[in-house]
């Protein structure tokens, strides 16, 4: 036991330093552009650079997937999130690259079969740019690219760039001392990291700005001397064992007289630890008493597959849309439960809403477990056709049963859609998919089980049995090598209504929009109890407690940008959605945002939360 927690130990170290290095590169490279953190990326151009400075070569197409036009600004935190998420090429991709266009593996590409694949191909090229590349005698010789000498210089340029930033940033120490969004300067005790922002392809608003609700939060400094408190105040509730108490939310079962309509959906977790899902519109053709509830989904279970994602936490936001959707009004959230069900039940009028489903991330998070060996997907039968194996099967019945949204045992093309989106980046068209109905079993234009089947046996053979392409897939959709779903969770909605028939459809797959961020505000500065911080009129943190959940905000009413230090030291068995117990984040003025979220960590036995916030 003891090896083995010195081994973790060592990890943790080993990740923080990895972490360390990861957001000092940040740091140079936003500040090689832009004069303070706290500036803003204003502008296309400026992102570009900006990604330049810190190693990476974004097309045009990267560029326009976080600066969409709904963007105005992009902060600092923004920043170290497309980060995380656009790896900077190595000299392996960028071979394999070339490798394909030079089938006869000389090493060279003649410039006139490299001009015209350069000026029609992606993102084309003007002559001009391409006669500088071809005219750079370093890698060009005889009329001919090498291309290995080019990707010598090309991962050789980008590591400058990234070590010029960060000399810069060392020699200044003006710069090096500023304060980085979320992000505090490091005590000697440890590293101090920035708190993941929302997704940076939803525009952020003026009316009220909000910060991140949850993230992969590394903060491990210890910024606990007395002397660097201005202000604290201290929250202290004691929660007994979670039993399966309800609290005052109707069966459906007593509703069978009324009209129900169900939707599916899926909560992802993305290499960052963001956490993205459906969003849903709901339709209600007259004022009615509704009943709106959400719970995991529990699919086929099979034999010694862990269920994890049965114990993650759901909830719903609903949302009234007035003049334009954008202009949301919060109706309530699912605060009642009947053990993992959680629901609301009131009137609505007529007219649509959104339902934003809502996880904590604090049992949907990223967990470096180890696994025994790869499990395998596709093998070859005693005729030499491919065949996939019985574990894939079970995988891909569960996957099916997750994508299909409305329950009827059939994909529409635009349930495949979401489908697609999620693991490839990209949507099927009415040309392809009138193909697909061509080779694969399709019933009333909609995909069945056996044809999804067929599709992926395809993509096997496709690959000739490689399954590589399969375990993007897999990946993308949150199972692990031992094809188990350790980083999804599957949910299903239900809307029962007395005196309609209510429609909910789902119309996105993304991270939480600022409309959630502020909804979930909103819920606890309306329900949760108001403490102003001692000696600090203008900070003032909400705590809100609903079943086996607490949620804090902070709401920062002076001018000034202010750091707030969180303790949860003294807690007893609790799991915060922030990874640490001590760490610290950066409220704007004039704004909100949610500190943490906290479940207990066994929820058989009693749980303490005592927090303590901090101005510093």
């Amino acid at each position: 036991q003891k090896v083995t927690h010195s081994e973790s130990s060592q990890a943790k170290k080993s990740q923080r330093a990895e972490e360390a290095i990861f957001y000092m590169n940040c740091r140079a490279a936003y500040l090689a552009v832009l004069k303070s953190s706290l500036e803003n990326i204003k502008s296309k151009e400026q992102l570009g650079l900006v990604l330049q400075q810190a190693g990476r070569n974004p097309s045009q197409k990267t560029i326009n997937k976080y600066w969409t036009s709904q963007t105005t600004t992009l902060n600092f935190d923004d920043f170290c999130t497309i980060l995380k998420k656009e790896k900077p090429a190595t000299k392996t991709e960028l071979l394999e690259a070339f490798g394909k266009i030079d089938t006869d593996n000389t090493g060279y590409i003649l410039h006139d079969e490299l001009h015209k694949i350069l000026t029609t191909r992606g993102e084309k090229m003007t002559r001009d740019e391409v006669s500088a590349i071809i005219k750079q005698a370093d890698f060009n010789c005889s009329g001919k690219l090498d291309y290995n000498k080019f990707c010598d210089l090309y991962m050789t340029t980008s590591e400058q760039c990234c070590k010029t930033a960060r000399e810069k940033l060392e020699v200044d120490s003006r710069l090096r001392q500023q304060q980085f969004g979320s992000q505090t300067e490091a005590s000697s005790e440890g590293i101090t990291l920035p708190v993941s922002k929302p997704s940076p392809r939803i525009s952020r608003k003026t009316d009220h700005k909000l910060a991140p609700t949850k993230g992969d939060s590394r903060t491990p400094s210890r910024l606990s001397s007395a002397q660097s408190c201005k202000a604290s105040i201290s929250t202290t509730i004691s929660m007994g064992a979670s039993s399966n108490r309800n609290t005052k939310l109707i069966e459906p079962d007593t509703m069978k007289e009324w009209q129900c309509a169900q939707s599916k959906g899926c909560f992802y977790l993305e290499e960052d630890g963001e956490i993205i899902s459906h969003k849903y519109r709901l339709h209600l053709p007259q004022r009615s008493t509704v009943c709106i509830t959400i719970k995991p989904l529990n699919v086929r279970q099979v034999e010694g597959k862990s269920c994890h994602w049965l114990s993650v936490d759901t909830a719903l936001y609903i949302l009234k849309e007035n003049e334009t959707q954008e202009n949301l009004q919060l109706i309530s959230f699912t605060e009642q439960h009947n053990r993992e069900m959680f629901g609301w039940k009131g009137e609505l009028g007529s007219g649509v809403y959104w339902l934003l489903p809502f996880t904590t991330g604090c049992r949907l998070k990223k967990v470096k477990t180890q696994i025994a060996g790869e499990a395998k997907l596709v093998y070859r039968g005693e005729d030499g056709e491919l065949v996939l194996t019985k574990e894939f099967r079970a995988a891909l019945l569960d996957i099916f049963e997750t994508i299909d949204l409305d329950g009827n045992g059939l994909l529409s093309l635009e349930e495949y859609n979401f489908f697609e989106l999620r693991t490839s980046g990209e949507k099927c068209d009415e040309e392809a998919w009138a193909v697909c109905k061509e080779n694969f079993d399709m019933k009333k234009n909609e995909l069945t089980r056996q044809g999804f089947m067929d599709l992926n046996l395809m993509e096997a053979n496709d690959r000739e049995g490689d399954p590589s392409d399969l375990w993007v897939t897999l990946l993308s959709l949150g199972y692990n090598k031992a094809l188990e779903m350790t980083e999804a969770c599957p949910f299903v909605i239900d809307i029962y209504a007395e005196k309609c028939k209510p429609r909910i459809k789902a119309i996105y797959l993304e991270a939480g929009s600022w409309q959630l961020n502020r909804a979930i505000c909103k819920s606890v500065v309306n329900k949760g109890e108001a403490k102003v911080m001692d000696g600090c009129e203008n900070i003032i943190i909400y705590t809100y407690k609903a079943g086996r959940r607490i949620t804090s905000v902070i709401e920062n009413k002076s001018d000034n940008k202010v750091i707030i230090h969180i303790n949860n030291e003294q807690s007893k068995n609790c799991l915060s959605n922030r990874g640490l117990a001590v760490f610290a984040v950066e409220v704007a003025p004039k704004s909100m945002m949610v500190s943490q979220h906290v479940m207990p960590l066994n929820e058989q036995e009693e749980w303490l939360y005592n927090c303590v916030h901090s101005l510093l």
